[in-house]
């Protein structure tokens, strides 16, 4: 069995019994869980020490998931996925089928096409989508890489992927905002 198969097994198990994982994503080093279990969304905010009224982005590994969890996407969102150069996360109105405690006050949920082939392979195998916030406590800054994430963080974690830890893109996603009445609105460039 190669690493890749591997620590995605370890990530599924996890998953599967509501705990959480630190993973690589195709932008920062992210904390996961069952973005469908809301207990598994209380224990993200607990260890972030984070309100629950501070929205998670929630990740997707293809625009077929992201079309069974938001009730109308724009069409508009296929042509920023399609000609964004970095990852863009998109905060979509009305979503669907997801933990409550993840839905925003508004009725908003910001999700991810995960572009990267680790969180698509893992995302894929587990069939649902995954929340990823960054692996900080809430008001620390972002770790850049591994090294740099809080030993509270990696204690309170149920599983640290073991690929790409050397690895620096330290870079969040860009967000957007689509409204369903058609308004376009970027919050982080």
């Amino acid at each position: 069995m190669d690493d890749l198969t591997r620590e995605i097994n370890a990530c599924l198990q996890v998953l599967e019994a509501g705990g959480l994982i630190l993973y690589p994503t195709d932008t920062v080093w992210g904390i996961g869980c069952d973005a469908t279990n809301e207990a598994a969304v209380d224990k993200i905010y607990a260890l972030k020490q984070r309100p629950d009224t501070k929205a998670l982005v929630c990740l997707v590994a293809n625009d077929g998931m992201l079309e069974r969890h938001v009730k109308k996407v724009p069409e508009i969102a296929y042509d920023i996925m399609d000609l964004a150069t970095r990852p863009t996360t998109i905060v979509y109105d009305e979503p669907i089928g997801v933990a409550p405690n993840l839905i925003a006050g508004d009725n908003t949920l910001a999700i991810r096409v995960a572009s990267d082939k680790f969180c698509r392979y893992l995302i894929n195998k587990f069939k649902k989508p995954i929340v990823s916030t960054s692996a900080n406590i809430a008001g620390k800054p972002t770790p850049a890489y591994f090294g740099n994430i809080d030993p509270v963080i990696l204690k309170g974690v149920d599983y640290a992927v073991n690929l790409q830890r050397d690895n620096k893109n330290g870079s969040s996603s860009t967000i957007i905002k689509l409204g369903n009445d058609g308004t376009v609105k970027v919050i982080r460039e």
